[in-house]
């Protein structure tokens, strides 16, 4: 980690002097230049020492693997980088408060004044400064001379770059690959399959070292589709892990069979909620990980399920033998090693992918001899394969063959040494990406969103301000790639992978090199570890606890991820933890109490990140508009007590890119954004926008999002029913924001008894937005117009998904057919008046010639009516429907009618489609009418029968009549 935050420091000292004191002598007063020299000076002194101890850093970061004073030396580089790292971050932040002090001198008459204080202020600053860097230089002279005695290897190559791998995905190898039989062996095992005597608890334990695959066996066990139809009632996983925490625990198997979180925080009385939720259950649980021989600590868990139904199962996995005795074991299954053939066969299909055969040939002798230092470890073949696979030429091979790191030696037989190598053929800065996932607990599933920003507001992305996240992001696919993150794909439906877990030995490596500094724990804990080295620390609560005293002692924190927060003295946190860039707070959700946040977080001026999870407070402190440096403001609200309104001084927060609000029916609250929120230009991501309403003194408008250009992905913007006219409408000049995929329109307003105009002043505020042509998702409800079919909607040309939601005066649906590329269409709400579909929702016109050939909804899949209480017919085009020229939904596949009690008849075009998927639920007319008689025929629809129709449900007051 010290070559990354050396580097970064390097590059820093460079900026400043380029940026900072270029050309300015000239017009500054004799004080402020002798000032400003003497900063010169000293800055180009430390980073001229920086670099000659840069080049060090290389041999040592690999050494204090295996000699404790090289790593005692690396640490106290450590703390000389970050206190500078402070310093000019003091600097520059100092630099923007000034900015934006200038910006906001309104009156010339205060002006001059203004002036003269700024240079007074300035001069002080310079001479402080000068102080501090003269300090940090004679302690970094002293740290390069302590190291001259330990004779490091001095680095002779270029500026080292991060490389994207040309590939974007990583092999996948069979994970089972040498267990197939002991798989089959531990189901049948859990199935009740053996002659053990059946004891209570039934545990059955995988023991083994780690890395060898107990896990991912145990997850091969827990999602075979046999164990799946066994009847469990309750099927859960939980990750144990070192110290044995027995609240967490015992909560955690409370969650599963409870299906909610458990608030007891004392230990008997949660022994006794464990009991009751346990008893009488079938349970199907897993336990991995866990470590503990400590038989008391296990005996009341062992107690508690006892008393679950007969044909429970307990898996757990460790690798400790002393521990599945402890637990009671009914069946021990040691997980060897596999042979080498079969480590051969991972480490060779990563290593060799996309390779020809005269590369594989040339490299495969020396490829063996490195797959053979796997000792039969899946993870280490997986590790070193994926490290092997873009070295291209046989010295690199031969290179990792020969390193000194298989001298490491380790309780897990020499496992860290496959992960070293791969950690130190990654470039430093993300080695200081990986190392700072150490901050999480084991089997912690976190989110790209969260990790990169979180990367980003450490300062460990080396790159220019418009392309950081983007570089984040490829630095992530490189780790995913090394097979150092496992992908935890949690949403089936979504391609791109965005949540992901370490294994533990991977984990291992992290916090073995970010020892002291990545710190975890849990309030349960009496004592706390030495917190005066902690840079990054995750505290874990219970609700009604006290905030441990001895976190306090970690004054130099630039990270802190609270959890488990209720009722908490944050302002005492505030005042102790001001060199903050990272915090998130986890409030309980749920409940009344308003939580709000102190006064207090404007101290934190160093924060850049700030995510806030079920905030009950109606309001943000105004302090908040202090933190200059903030560049993600992310807040979860908690139900309809919540935020109701952003402080007036948002403008100032310049360096904002991400203001996310998070909430379901957000467009209830009438919530209120302040004027001049246009100067956040920074921002990339806004998730909500509200206009404000028409008498409110204060009002936010819609031209507040003229200068947003940068903004990307998703904007909801409520409120439409507020925009004055037109005017004000295309002054938003959505076109511009080009980086927009979807767009949510939705005409609420804040009076909503208060209708008069509405209807015209929607058409035409609907028609002057105009989104950017790149939209892919549109969605516009409580639309109050008469007509809705704006002539910006045909030419978006990659427009992929419609929603109309709730459009009270819509007496016929605008003609969608004419939507080329449209694959995604749901049409819902109850207030919708029309009775008919006919063809002007075709978009067929008179005008279109006979010989011309017509295709209507060409690339329409999926079609949805929902909630349309008024509609009854749904008719066709007539004879037209016959004709050649005519082709309606070609690619249609999903229909579903859902809640329409009016609807009674379909039109015959649509039984030509390709559809495959055919739902009407609680629609009672339209389920008579078409359900099944007898035998196969349909009754009223000739063409029924000659649909090739994989699955066709109908169902009435919920109750499926027809499969």
């Amino acid at each position: 980690m010290a070559w990354a935050l050396v580097s970064t420091i390097v590059d820093q000292l460079g900026s400043l002097i380029a940026s900072e004191f270029k050309d300015r002598l000239g017009s500054l007063l004799p004080s402020e230049v002798a000032s400003i020299v003497n900063v010169k000076e000293e800055v180009e002194k430390l980073e001229r020492k920086f670099h000659e101890i840069q080049a060090k850093l290389n041999d040592a970061e690999e050494r204090q693997v295996k000699e404790e004073a090289v790593r005692l030396w690396l640490k106290k580089l450590n703390d000389v980088s970050y206190e500078m790292a402070d310093v000019l971050d003091e600097w520059n932040t100092a630099k923007i408060k000034a900015d934006i002090e200038k910006e906001e001198e309104a009156e010339a008459s205060t002006a001059k004044r203004r002036k003269v204080l700024s240079l007074v202020s300035t001069f002080f600053q310079r001479r402080d400064i000068a102080l501090k860097i003269k300090e940090i230089t004679e302690k970094l002279d002293k740290i390069d001379r302590e190291g001259d005695k330990y004779e490091f290897v001095l680095l002779t190559s270029g500026k080292e770059e991060v490389v994207r791998p040309l590939t974007d995905s990583h092999v996948d190898v069979s994970n089972i690959l040498g267990r197939d039989k002991v798989k089959v062996d531990l189901v049948n095992i859990l199935l009740g399959r053996g002659n053990e005597e059946e004891r209570s608890p039934h545990v059955i334990s995988l023991v083994g070292m780690g890395g060898v695959g107990k896990t991912t066996l145990a997850q091969l066990a827990y999602n075979d589709s046999e164990l799946s139809s066994a009847h469990f009632e309750k099927k859960g996983w939980v990750c144990v892990s070192d110290p044995f925490n027995k609240f967490m625990v015992a909560k955690a198997i409370i969650k599963i069979c409870r299906g909610r979180d458990s608030n007891t925080t004392d230990w008997p009385s949660l022994m006794d909620e464990m009991c009751e939720w346990v008893r009488g259950r079938k349970l199907f649980l897993v336990l991995d990980d866990v470590w503990t021989e400590d038989s008391t600590l296990w005996e009341p868990f062992r107690l508690a399920l006892q008393n679950a139904a007969q044909g429970s199962r307990i898996l757990v996995t460790t690798r400790n033998n002393r521990v599945a005795q402890v637990m009671g074991s009914a069946k021990m299954i040691n997980l060897e090693e596999l042979s080498d053939d079969d480590c051969w066969s991972i480490f060779s299909t990563i290593a060799f992918s996309d390779r020809d055969s005269e590369q594989r040939k040339d490299l495969e002798e020396i490829g063996r001899k490195i797959s053979d230092k796997c000792k039969g470890l899946p993870l280490a073949a997986r590790t070193l394969g994926s490290l092997m696979r873009f070295k291209s030429r046989k010295e690199q091979w031969q290179k990792v063959f020969c390193s000194r790191l298989w001298e490491f030696e380790d309780v897990e037989r020499g496992l860290f040494a496959p992960l070293l190598l791969s950690y130190y053929d990654l470039p430093s800065p993300l080695r200081r990406c990986f190392s700072y996932c150490a901050i999480f607990p084991k089997d912690y599933v976190f989110s790209r969103e969260d990790l990169v920003s979180m990367w980003m507001a450490q300062g460990y992305i080396k790159s220019n301000a418009n392309m950081e996240r983007s570089v984040a992001s490829d630095y992530l696919e490189i780790l995913l790639i090394r097979s150092l993150f496992q992908d935890f794909r949690g949403n089936g439906y979504n391609e791109k992978i965005m949540r992901f877990k370490m294994h533990d030995i991977v984990h291992d490596l992290a916090q073995f090199m970010a020892k002291n500094e990545c710190i975890t724990i849990n309030g349960y804990e009496e004592s706390g570890p030495n917190l005066q080295n902690a840079r990054h620390l995750y505290l874990e609560i219970s609700q009604n606890a006290q905030i441990p005293e001895y976190i306090y002692s970690a004054k130099n924190l630039r990270t802190l991820i609270f959890v488990g927060l209720r009722a908490h003295n944050l302002s005492k946190l505030f005042q102790h933890f001001k060199r903050l860039r990272t915090l998130t707070l986890s409030y309980q959700r749920g409940g009344t109490k308003a939580m709000k946040l102190p006064d207090t977080i404007g101290n934190l001026l160093h924060l850049r990140y700030l995510k806030i999870h079920y905030y009950s407070g109606d309001r943000l402190p105004e302090t908040i508009c202090n933190l200059c440096n903030l560049q993600i403001l992310n807040i979860a609200m908690n139900g309809h007590i919540g935020l109701k309104k952003l402080p007036q001084g948002m403008s100032k927060l310049i360096n904002l890119k991400h203001l996310i609000l998070e909430e379901e029916d957000f467009w209830t609250r009438k919530f209120k954004f302040p004027r001049e929120i246009e100067r956040l230009s920074s921002l990339t991501k806004l998730s909500h926008f509200c206009v404000g309403g028409k008498d409110d003194s204060h009002r936010c408008g819609l031209r507040e999002l003229k200068y947003l250009n940068h903004l990307q992905g998703t904007l909801k913007i409520y409120g439409l029913g507020n925009v004055v006219d037109a005017c004000e409408a295309k002054n938003a000049e959505l076109k511009k924001k080009i980086g927009l995929r979807d767009l949510y329109l939705y005409f609420s307003e804040e009076n909503v008894e208060n209708h008069g105009g509405r209807m015209e002043t929607d058409v035409s505020v609907l028609n002057a937005l105009k989104p950017p042509p790149g939209l892919e998702i549109l969605r516009i409800g409580r639309y109050q117009g008469t007509t809705m079919f704006p002539n910006w909607m045909v030419s978006l040309a990659k427009l992929k998904r419609l929603t109309l939601t709730h459009g009270e005066n819509l007496e016929c649906l605008p003609p969608l057919g004419k939507l080329q590329f449209l694959e995604y269409l749901l049409i819902c709400g109850a207030s919708f008046p029309f009775k008919k579909v006919g063809v002007e929702f075709l978009g067929i016109e008179s005008e279109n010639k006979k010989d011309d050939i017509i295709k209507i909804f060409p690339n329409l899949k999926t079609l949805l009516f929902d909630c349309l209480h008024n509609w009854e017919e749904w008719i066709g085009i007539g004879g037209q429907e016959e004709e050649d020229c005519i082709i309606i939904m070609p690619c249609l596949q999903k229909l579903l009618i859902s809640q329409c009690p009016k609807i009674k008849s379909l039109p015959n075009f649509l039984f030509k489609t390709s559809l495959q998927e055919f739902t009407v639920v609680k629609s009672p007319i339209l389920s008579r009418r078409y359900r099944r008689s007898t035998g196969e025929d349909w009754a009223k629809i000739s063409y029924i029968p000659d649909i090739q129709i994989n699955s066709i449900q109908v169902q009435r007051d919920g109750q499926e009549v027809i499969r």
